[in-house]
């Protein structure tokens, strides 16, 4: 800092001193609400006092500007700590307006579907997309591009790309190390990134990973986890140090299970996060806020609550000055009717009201030069194949891949299947589907197949460019045919989702933006999606959120069975397996 940068920095801080004292007004006073500490686990009445863009005072103060609250509640401004902006299907602007009306003031970001799309270019984009936006939006570097050697990406995003992306301010570390089993066997491509950030600021991955292996994770530098499901694992986990991400998704559902951890051992080194929520949930249950109303509803303290979607946010991820109302943090702060629902009323951005009643202000949206459409390119049609071969005709056992309700793990099961002329078929009577990845970035007509229960899918197809993490082309069908024209309707639209019956498309959504996000506002991506639902309502499908399963069947680093454009991956024994299993 130079001299003029540091007798101005004095003089303002001098300013901000004074009206502290109550010696100056401040620039603006929230008058007469109760404000929510973080600090206490207590709701007491005070005067906020804000001024350049912090707040300087609790007490009683006047404001060349005031607002009056009473009867309101101040409240930090809410951070989540692991979310994945693509995965809203929004832009990254949109994105911004529809959390900020929740009371989202920043968010850590794992960009790894832009990068597997894009490479580098995918950060970039986010990067420049956020610049000077009310929403901080800080960003993880993708450790795993792709996530493992079972699935095809754009290209790999190596060690040395690393370096320029970690000098930007925005960039906190590395995003979450999903390759556990390399970690685990001391693999030098993967401890070369993680040494980067001298074995810090790493944001871990580890499903049901436990005892000496999780031992010889941390060491090797992840401090965080969002992929506990059960409160034994994320005990042990924060035993060990770790910071547990509890997550509440569209559709993985976790918090119920795991808020114990905090009702038994308070809420140390754990934080709340979102992961992936989709735009219609974002939109109608909310963002960080609907976790805090549910874990209120729950009987959690209420400053507890808020807490694990503030302050502990910005501990774990080395943020100072924010997650508090308290002099000298930034004014990101939310002002509450109630503290049962959590629709704030209004919310400050740097001690300016960005929401209010519920709607964002406007604000310009930065423009980016990179190439982000365009990005799906397919065969000639008849070079896609999704028969499901069999060496044999008549009844086989074949390994099928189970949903499991509200969570992002599958399970391993075994099915008697008819196989005719060669070729296993689709089973609706036992709520057995067709599942198919076709590679999208390289035109190399790999497809990888298997099969799936539990959509309730009775006719048709489904497919989508979003399936993690790779985002090749993922399809669910019960016909060859459907299925076949569903992913043709998809290179055609250059990426998006698709609903397919008897040769015709009953519905669609683009997602022009590298195949995972929309340039519509969110209130058209919401109606999209809904219609969508309803179209797979119509043949059967009975799930929730079903696009959101569908995306996560090819993701090859959640146990236990995925299908990628390599094939069948059994994640417990990290390997391609067999459709047809042994002995049948």
């Amino acid at each position: 800092m130079d001299t003029a940068e540091l007798s101005g920095s004095i003089q303002e801080r001098s300013r901000w001193i004074a009206i502290a004292r109550g010696t100056e007004p401040a620039d603006l006073v929230l008058k007469g609400g109760k404000v929510v500490s973080v600090f206490t686990d207590e709701v007491f009445p005070a005067d906020v006092a804000i001024s350049g863009g912090h707040v300087v005072g609790l007490g009683e103060y006047n404001g060349v500007e005031e607002v009056d609250v009473s009867g309101q509640f101040v409240l930090p401004g809410f951070i989540d700590g692991h979310c994945h902006i693509e995965s809203s299907k929004l832009d990254v602007d949109e994105f911004a307006r529809a959390v900020l009306r929740c009371g989202t003031t920043a968010v850590v970001v794992d960009p790894h579907e832009m990068a597997n799309v894009l490479g580098v270019a995918g950060i970039e984009y986010v990067l420049e997309r956020s610049e000077g936006i009310p929403l901080d939006v800080f960003v993880m570097i993708p450790s795993c591009v792709p996530a493992s050697p079972f699935e095809t990406a754009f290209g790999p995003l190596e060690a040395t790309e690393f370096g320029p992306l970690l000098e930007h301010p925005r960039v906190l570390g590395i995003g979450e190390m999903m390759n556990y089993p390399a970690v685990i066997g001391a693999e030098d491509a993967v401890l070369e990134k993680l040494a980067l950030t001298n074995w810090e600021r790493i944001d871990g991955h580890a499903p049901v990973v436990s005892g000496r292996e999780l031992n010889a994770y941390l060491v090797a530098g992840p401090a965080t986890d969002h992929e506990c499901t059960t409160l034994a694992e994320a005990l042990e986990k924060r035993r060990l140090g770790m910071w547990v991400m509890i997550r509440e998704a569209s559709m993985i559902r976790n918090l119920q299970d795991l808020l114990p951890l905090v009702r038994s051992h308070g809420t140390e080194n754990t934080l709340f996060v979102t992961d992936d929520r989709e735009a219609d949930t974002l939109l109608h249950e909310g963002h960080m806020n609907a976790m805090v109303r549910n874990a209120v509803a729950a009987g959690l303290d209420v400053s507890q609550a808020v807490k694990l979607a503030s302050l502990n946010v910005a501990r774990c991820h080395g943020l100072t000055r924010v997650g508090a109302v308290a002099p000298g943090y930034v004014a990101d702060l939310c002002v509450m009717p109630d503290l049962t629902e959590f629709w704030p009323c209004l919310v400050l951005k740097r001690g300016r009201v960005v929401v209010e009643d519920g709607r964002a202000a406007s604000f310009a949206a930065p423009s980016s030069q990179r190439p982000v459409r365009h990005t799906v390119h397919l065969p000639e049609a008849s070079a896609i194949d999704l028969s499901l071969a069999s060496g044999r005709d008549g009844m086989v056992q074949a390994a099928v891949v189970d949903l499991v309700s509200d969570q992002v793990v599958t399970g391993h099961g075994i099915a008697t299947m008819k196989a005719s002329e060669g070729v296993i078929q689709a089973d609706p009577d036992q709520n057995i589907a067709k599942l198919a990845v076709v590679e999208r970035h390289h035109a190399s007509g790999r497809v990888g197949k298997g099969l799936v229960r539990g959509f309730g899918l009775r006719k048709g197809a489904f497919a989508s460019t979003v399936a993690h993490d790779a985002h090749n082309v993922v399809v669910v069908g019960v016909d060859d045919l459907d299925m076949r024209q569903a992913v043709i309707r998809l290179g055609e639209m250059g990426g998006g989702l698709v609903v397919v019956e008897d040769g015709r498309v009953l519905g669609e959504m683009a997602l022009p933006i590298a195949g995972l996000m929309s340039d519509r506002d969110a209130n058209t991506v919401d109606r999209g999606i809904r219609e969508l639902e309803a179209n797979l309502c119509d043949l059967g499908v009975d799930v929730a959120t079903p696009f959101m399963y569908l995306s996560f069947l090819a993701l090859s680093v959640i146990p236990a069975l995925r299908v990628t454009d390599q094939g069948i991956v059994d994640v417990e024994r990290f390997a391609i397996i067999p459709l047809e299993t042994e002995g049948a």
